[in-house]
């Protein structure tokens, strides 16, 4: 569960884990702020209360004891507070506070200035924070109390609607940089994976730049020298295949000459027919060299066109087998493709399905997640499940005969899968649910 739900890139991934980190830092600080702020209006508040309960009882002291009733009228009392002359200290349900406020509420009641002997003599507090108000309890030099009840909230810790706007706008764009940070840093990662796979459609695909980042730079330049050292393979190779195959064509033609002088008639024609596959195979093998290094240009293409004409000449090559041929499929299908490359990979996997399963069903479906899919189904034995992959090993046969006519060289297949790769595609070989072969062809559109 937790793997399906981490992004898949590599730039995902990374802005996962800074955006987490981010979180974490974010929260953190907001905490350090928050706490450090309830210690700030703790302390504020504790000093308005002090002072603001000091003021009055200077107010009152100061007053004479006929006039303090309309003293504490005149008072201007504050929502949630109440100011009275008693007997006795404040009396009520509210516990007494605890002492690191009694002591903050002494020492702040000093900041107010008056002589010592009209300081209170006693002092009372019960509530506090917690209980939403403090009543504190003064005694005056002549031994009345007066009791004042002050609200006093809790200190908030979350900041200021104001405040929290500007964390969250800040926490927003340092997301949005993170983001954008990430997949500047990994666009080179997805530009290198593009340039391999087009280097896996055509080898002669353009280099990539060489600038940006030092490591970016070293990383594009290693990958261009293997480009090139892959073409220069495949140059040194199609090279040697083409030499190869001249020299081989002129002693192949001098030995049909000679051949035909042998006076046995048996052994004339049994050495002519060696000659004639070892030809064959040697024709095969630089088909295949051309077609893994072709430089024909892609051009749009109609596929479905394509098609309907490979079975109209695989319908005059085998005659008998022409009411066996059939595609379904739409009308017209376009495809961007190397025309005589594609056309001779689908002649391979129609002609191998007329010539071994003695039919071919030929079936175009639409694209699906940018794909045309090509399905040629047979009416052969169908081939054995350990094999499907082996059969595209060049100059592999599953026909145990070494004869050309029903053999071939074992090229066909191998050709049409490295044409196919070389556009995109693929293709994979299977049993169809009614018996016979099912060869199934990708390609890009």
């Amino acid at each position: 569960m937790t793997l399906r739900l981490l992004p898949r890139s590599l730039a995902g991934r990374t802005a996962l884990v800074l955006l987490l980190a981010l979180a974490v830092v974010q929260g953190g600080g907001l905490a350090i702020h928050g706490l450090d702020r309830v210690d700030a209006l703790r302390f504020a508040q504790i000093r308005d209360v002090a002072v603001r309960a000091m003021s009055i009882y200077r107010t009152v002291v100061l007053a004479e004891p006929a006039n303090r009733l309309a003293v504490l009228r005149a008072i201007d009392a504050r929502e949630g507070t109440s100011v009275q002359l008693a007997n006795s200290p404040p009396v009520s349900a509210l516990a007494p506070a605890y002492p690191e406020l009694q002591r903050a509420l002494r020492v702040n009641m000093l900041l107010v200035p008056m002589r010592p002997a009209e300081r209170p003599h006693e002092l009372v507090v019960l509530g506090g924070p917690a209980a939403r108000r403090v009543q504190i309890g003064l005694r005056l030099p002549d031994g009345q109390w007066l009791n004042l009840t002050l609200p006093m909230q809790p200190a908030r810790w979350l900041l200021s609607g104001t405040f929290l706007a500007a964390f969250v706008l800040m926490t927003a764009a340092a997301a949005g940089l993170t983001l954008w940070a990430v997949r500047r840093l990994t666009a080179p990662v997805a530009t290198l994976a593009a340039a391999a796979e087009r280097l896996g459609r055509d080898v002669n695909a353009p280099p990539l730049p060489e600038d940006g980042p030092e490591e970016v730079a070293k990383a594009a330049a290693a990958f261009n020298t293997m480009a090139g050292r892959i073409r220069r393979f495949l140059a040194d190779r199609n090279f040697m295949l083409a030499a190869i195959g001249h020299d081989l064509r002129t002693p192949i033609t001098r030995l049909k000459l000679r051949a035909e002088f042998i006076e046995d008639e048996e052994l004339r024609r049994k050495t002519l027919g060696d000659l004639d596959e070892l030809e064959a195979m040697v024709a095969a093998t630089l088909a295949f060299g051309r077609d893994t290094q072709s430089e024909e240009p892609r051009v749009p293409l109609d596929l479905a066109e394509l098609l309907r004409t490979l079975l109209d000449e695989a319908a005059d090559a085998w005659p008998d087998a022409a009411d066996k041929l059939a595609y379904h499929g739409p009308d017209h299908l376009t495809v961007g493709a190397r025309p005589l490359a594609l056309k001779r990979a689908l002649t391979n996997l129609i002609g191998n399905a007329v010539k071994y399963g003695g039919a071919a069903r030929v079936t175009l479906a639409g694209p699906q997640h940018g794909m045309a899919s090509v399905r040629i189904e047979d009416d052969g034995p169908g081939i054995p499940p350990d094999d499907a992959e082996r059969v595209f090993q060049p100059f592999m046969r599953l026909e145990a005969s070494r004869n050309r006519e029903t053999g071939g060289v074992g090229l066909g297949l191998t050709i049409a899968r490295n044409i196919l790769r070389g556009h995109g595609g693929d293709v994979a070989i299977g049993n169809a649910a009614g018996g016979g072969a099912r060869v199934t062809a990708t390609l890009p559109v």
